[in-house]
């Protein structure tokens, strides 16, 4: 129970990454917030039968507005936010293809999500983690924005822009001790990407083959690390990318 009486906002919570995560948090005694577009009452359902302390609200990190009111929401509920995680992302329903066949829309629809929502949702919890003086903020990053994976340009830059920005961030919130770092996961076997064959199809025996540990990766693999730096044990780390990807992509 290293996370007792803390307050995280898990944003995509509802599925794969984003709910074993919520999952975790809470077995430690976080009282999550689980913030998704869709799933995210099922969700809290699933973990609240398991006796877990968690709350579902509808958080479109592409809203301004939902943004400040979900944040709102969590701090007159709670009294304040402690760890945000910034899961949510288009990835599951994309369609890898050269980079010529992109436009501009896709760029902007995606970067609205994967990148701006990360800012969002950061700069709605800065004040209040900033008059706390603590504060965990764990972004996703993705071993693609390494490998410079083909075949998804958007996405990948999209992910490197998440590495810059945790480095940034961990910079300009280090005077108030609020922690910034962000967890790397390699092609992680979810719900969703269980579903998506074309993605399996193109990257699954890719991902083992590059791996030290021969095995896919589950979304736990990545909420263990997550909780990690949401966790006491964390506290001397902020500005770090840390690999959650079997030993593929190495630092």
């Amino acid at each position: 129970m290293n996370l007792a009486g803390k307050i995280a906002i898990v944003t995509g919570g509802a599925y794969g990454i984003g709910f074993a995560t919520a999952e975790r948090l809470a077995r430690e005694g976080a009282h999550v917030v689980i913030g998704d577009i869709k799933g995210h009452e099922a969700a809290a359902d699933r973990l609240t039968a398991a006796g877990l302390r968690v709350t579902a609200t509808m958080l479109d990190v592409r809203s301004d507005d939902r943004v400040a009111a979900v944040v709102a929401e969590t701090v007159a509920a709670f009294g304040t936010v402690d760890i945000l995680v910034n899961n949510a992302a288009i990835w599951t329903e994309m369609v890898p293809g050269p980079f010529e066949q992109g436009n501009a829309a896709d760029w902007l629809r995606l970067y609205d999500v994967n990148v701006i929502g990360v800012f969002r949702m950061c700069r709605a919890v800065s004040a209040i983690m900033r008059a706390q003086k603590s504060g965990r903020i764990i972004n996703l990053a993705s071993g693609t924005a390494f490998k410079g994976s083909p075949g998804m340009l958007h996405y990948v830059a999209s992910k490197g822009a998440i590495i810059s920005m945790t480095r940034s961030l961990a910079t300009e919130f280090g005077a108030d001790n609020v922690l910034v770092n962000a967890v790397s996961p390699g092609f992680t076997m979810t719900e969703s990407v269980e579903a998506a064959d074309h993605l399996r199809s193109a990257f699954g025996a890719a991902a083992l083959v590059t791996r030290a540990l021969k095995r896919e990766a589950v979304a736990t693999d990545i909420a263990n690390v997550i909780y990690f730096l949401a966790s006491p044990d964390s506290g001397f780390v902020t500005g770090q990318i840390i690999a959650a990807d079997g030993g593929s992509v190495f630092h």
